[in-house]
């Protein structure tokens, strides 16, 4: 049995699978249909949406299987993520990567297989939509076709939900920015939820996906630096 060839971007493809937030989460009829629209298409009675992770493939959703995941080491899908065309396998016997492997020769017995990697718009295969058979066989180009379309509507629901929860998360943050915020009347620190004053820099970092830089205003300047001021300052009000 051929062991699944690992990316050279395979922590950069991990994370994108991480961003979508989506393993071992409940099943989502977005998703089961679009399964169940695979199976029937391709005349088949397994039908999966396979998310391959460090270790294991975890099946978002599918048809024909009771099982949620397996072993990485045994996944077929973990071989159609290396390449970004669709992997068909004929018949599994007759392919020396899979005659051994023991979803081949033991349950469910898979002989014929086809899977669509599911590539993000960054360009990472982050798992499978891909359809099984027992018995040796061919998709129409037809078939293979609308494989391929669905596999893309995977990618949309992934992409939907993971800037649904960034929005979602970007309204608590607002939010949270127009409730009362205490502020310290001297030094200006701002107290947060657990009663710890920090700094505004720490806060807004804290509650925000901003960063700081800092200077001195011209105000400031002519208070604390007036020696500076008188250089800087009437040179600014000099240039038209």
């Amino acid at each position: 049995m051929a062991t699944p060839p690992v990316s050279s971007q395979e922590t950069q493809r991990l994370e994108a699978l991480r961003q979508y937030n989506i393993l071992d989460t409940p099943a989502e009829q977005s998703y089961d249909d679009i399964t169940a629209l695979a199976a029937y298409i391709c005349d088949v009675p397994i039908a999966l949406i396979s998310l391959v992770a460090a270790h294991r493939q975890w099946f978002k959703s599918k048809v024909g299987i009771a099982v949620n995941e397996t072993s990485r080491d045994v996944s077929f899908c973990a071989h159609a993520i290396a390449t970004p065309e669709t992997m068909v396998i004929p018949d599994a016997l007759a392919d020396q990567r899979f005659a051994d492997n023991p979803l081949v020769t033991h349950a469910p017995g898979i002989r014929f297989y086809a899977g669509v990697p599911l590539v993000t718009p960054s360009g990472a295969a982050v798992g499978t939509l891909c359809v099984i058979d027992y018995c040796p066989r061919e998709l129409t180009t037809k078939q293979l076709k609308t494989l391929e379309a669905l596999a893309r509507q995977v990618v949309l629901q992934l992409e939907l939900k993971r800037t649904s929860a960034q929005l979602a998360a970007s309204l608590n943050q607002i939010k949270l920015m127009e409730g009362l915020i205490p502020i310290c009347s001297y030094c200006k620190g701002v107290r947060n939820d657990q009663g710890f004053w920090l700094t505004v820099e720490r806060f807004m970092a804290a509650h925000a996906d901003v960063s700081f830089t800092h200077g001195v205003c011209d105000d400031c300047i002519r208070q604390q630096f007036p020696e500076v001021a008188d250089i800087l300052l009437t040179d600014s009000d000099e240039t038209p």
